[in-house]
C-alpha cells in the first residue's frame, strides 16, 4: 500500500509538521527545511532535530522528505545566481540529512536566456558540485518532473534522463513524479491504456525503478497546457481515474506520495483530510464521485 502524506508547515517547530501528519492519519510527510523564499535558513539546533526525529518516530512516519527552495535555479546562465543556487542546495541536503529525511525534491531549473542543452549541462555540473561537497550524506536529490512553464526544464522524460545519465554520481539521484505536472506537460493518464502507455514511456526513457516519490495533485489546466496549477483530487482536468491507476499500481506499493494541494478548510473539515479520504477510497475500490472542472 502506498505511503500517503502531504506537504505540511513547519511553523512553530519542525516537529509540528510530523504531529499534524499523525493527527490526519498520514504515513509520511514533506516539509521545507527552512523558509522557501530565503537563500539560507537559521541554523538547525540540536533541539529542532531531536524534537522532529522523535515526532516522526512517534507518528511512525516513513520516508519523510523536504522540498528545496524555489529560489534555487541550477540551470541559470547567471554565474552569481548559479553559484548561490549550488550553495543553497548543499545547505538543503545537509539540513535534510540532520533531520533524517530520505530525499530533497528539486525542480531541475530554468535555462532563462540560454538554451535547453546549455541548461541541462549547467544543472548536471551543479549537481556534481553539490555531490562533491556532500560526500557521505545518505539523503538523495529527487529530480521533480515539471509542467514546462516558460523555460523550465524537466517536462520531458528525455530531459530527466539526460541529467541522470550525465551526473557523475547518478546513484545519489532519484525522481519525483508530479501527476499534475506530467499531465500539463502532455502525458495522458486518464484511461488504463493512457496510463500504461505513459508509464511504459517513462520506463523506456528513465526507468520505473528511478521513481522515489509521487506528488499527487489534480490540475486546474488541461492536458498539454504546460501550466502548473494544482487542484484538489478529482476536481480538476485529471479527474479521479489517474489517481486510481497510480495508487493501485503494485510498482508503487511502498513509495511515498505527497499532496501539494491548497491548504485550508471546507465546511469545517481540513482540506488535506478531504483529499486523503478521496485517495484512500480509490485504493482497490469502486469509483467515487467528485466535482470536476469542465474543459473550456
Amino acid at each position: 500500500m502506498p505511503l500517503l502524506g502531504s506537504h505540511l508547515s513547519i511553523a512553530g517547530g519542525y516537529y509540528k509538521a510530523a504531529d499534524t501528519a499523525a493527527s490526519l492519519g498520514m504515513d509520511t510527510v514533506q516539509i521545507f527545511s527552512k523558509n522557501n523564499n530565503q537563500w539560507k535558513g537559521k541554523l538547525l539546533s540540536d533541539e529542532d532535530v531531536r524534537l522532529f526525529r522523535e515526532a516522526v518516530e512517534r507518528a511512525e512516519l516513513r520516508r519523510p522528505c523536504a522540498h528545496d527552495s524555489y529560489l534555487i535555479n541550477l540551470a541559470s546562465p547567471d554565474d552569481v545566481l548559479w553559484q548561490k543556487s549550488i550553495e543553497a542546495l548543499i545547505d538543503e541536503l545537509q539540513r535534510a540529512e540532520r533531520l533524517g529525511l530520505v530525499g530533497v525534491v528539486m525542480h531541475p531549473g530554468s535555462f532563462v536566456s540560454s538554451t535547453e542543452e546549455a541548461g541541462l549541462k549547467r544543472i548536471a555540473t551543479a549537481i556534481d558540485h553539490v555531490h562533491q561537497q556532500t560526500r557521505g550524506i545518505e539523503c538523495q536529490l529527487w529530480l521533480e518532473t515539471t509542467a514546462g512553464q516558460g523555460t523550465n526544464l524537466g517536462h520531458r522524460f528525455e530531459q530527466i534522463a539526460t541529467l541522470l545519465n550525465t551526473v557523475k554520481d547518478s546513484d545519489r539521484l532519484g525522481v519525483c513524479v508530479d501527476s499534475c505536472h506530467i499531465f500539463a506537460a502532455g502525458y495522458p493518464l486518464q484511461t488504463p491504456e493512457e496510463y500504461a502507455a505513459t508509464m511504459a514511456e517513462f520506463d523506456r526513457t528513465i526507468g520505473i525503478a528511478r521513481i522515489c516519490a509521487w506528488h499527487l495533485n489534480d490540475s486546474k489546466k488541461p492536458l498539454g497546457s504546460r501550466v502548473d496549477r494544482h487542484e484538489h483530487i478529482g476536481r480538476g482536468f485529471l479527474g479521479l481515474e489517474p489517481f486510481r491507476h497510480i495508487l493501485n499500481d503494485p510498482r508503487f506499493a511502498d513509495i511515498p506520495m505527497y499532496l501539494e494541494t491548497e491548504k485550508g478548510e471546507e465546511e469545517g473539515e481540513d482540506l488535506d483530510a478531504i483529499n486523503l479520504r478521496v485517495l484512500k477510497s480509490l485504493i482497490k475500490s469502486a469509483p467515487v464521485r467528485a466535482r470536476r472542472k469542465k474543459s473550456s
